[in-house]
């Protein structure tokens, strides 16, 4: 729409996609061995891209078409700029990159004024120890009573209190001394008020864990998922994620039982000051400012 309009225009990612680099894997790629190498990582990367390809090139075609643009390549020239909400400190900058690639620190939004906690919420957080946060997101599940009844159970293994955030995928455990249920709460008001939280690692919840200083239980499900959950693992504030098919209720309590690790948690905790340090919008601003002007 913007070269149909004239406009300059630039991407904005909230993974690292882009030109291959040998700092990580691609973001479809997280499972790669340690053995790949260098070469590995940056293949992996055009797979990544390849497969990006494959799921949108061709509605990307069909709609240049229907606006009269000529096709694109389909590999992107290395010195397109672009700006990448997350944190530097949670996926540096590769070197390989352009100048005019930008990875900002996390974008977010201010607290929204015309939210009110609802009463039973608060009072279960004063009620006894920080509890844990358990939700995932837009992801459905198949047999959401199955889902809820081996969060319960390993939250009952681990002996810790929950909220459970129901989403698409329908978590609705009965309320209990040690459990509640709640539609949705805004990241930002709940997770620096619990003691870890279990999510299924979208680029959304990470940056809200990573933000809010507290560990994070990752249960990746698909895409970009595993990815997040790697970067988890190797800063030290979470286990090893559990995909979900392979998530039972033994091996959540005893991912639960880790978080409480004090290191874990200091290492969670001051990232998470180093991370509320950064002006992520103010730094895209600055590039949209260098770089369309």
């Amino acid at each position: 729409m913007a070269e149909h309009l004239g406009i300059r225009w630039l991407d904005a990612h909230l993974q690292p996609l882009g030109p291959p680099t040998a700092a990580f894997p691609g973001v479809l790629t997280a499972r790669l061995p340690s053995w790949a190498g260098a070469v590995g990582r940056r293949a992996s990367h055009r797979a990544t891209n390849a497969a990006l390809h494959v799921m949108f090139g061709e509605p990307r075609r069909q709609v240049r078409a229907h606006l009269g643009l000529p096709r694109r390549p389909r590999r992107e020239p290395r010195d397109l700029p672009a700006l990448y909400g997350f944190s530097p400190l949670v996926v540096p900058q590769p070197t390989e990159w352009c100048a005019g690639r930008k990875v900002t620190g996390y974008w977010t939004l201010p607290q929204r004024a015309d939210w009110v906690p609802p009463n039973d919420l608060l009072d279960f957080i004063a009620a006894g120890p920080a509890p844990v946060a358990i939700g995932f997101g837009s992801m459905a599940s198949r047999d959401p009573e199955a889902l809820t009844a081996l969060v319960v159970d390993a939250v009952r293994r681990a002996g810790v209190r929950a909220v459970l955030l129901s989403g698409w995928g329908g978590l609705a455990g009965s309320a209990a001394d040690d459990l509640i249920t709640v539609e949705e709460v805004p990241h930002e008001w709940l997770y620096p008020q619990v003691a870890a939280v279990v999510h299924h690692g979208c680029a959304g919840n990470t940056g809200a864990t990573f933000r809010a200083g507290v560990p994070a239980v990752v249960v990746p499900f698909a895409v970009d998922q595993p990815f997040w959950g790697s970067r988890v693992a190797a800063l030290g504030t979470g286990p090893t994620p559990i995909p979900r098919k392979a998530l039972t209720a033994p091996r959540l309590a005893a991912a639960l039982r880790e978080v409480e690790d004090p290191a874990l948690r200091r290492r969670a905790a001051d990232l998470g000051v180093r991370i509320r340090a950064e002006d992520g919008v103010g730094a895209a601003v600055r590039h949209l400012q260098l770089h369309l002007t």
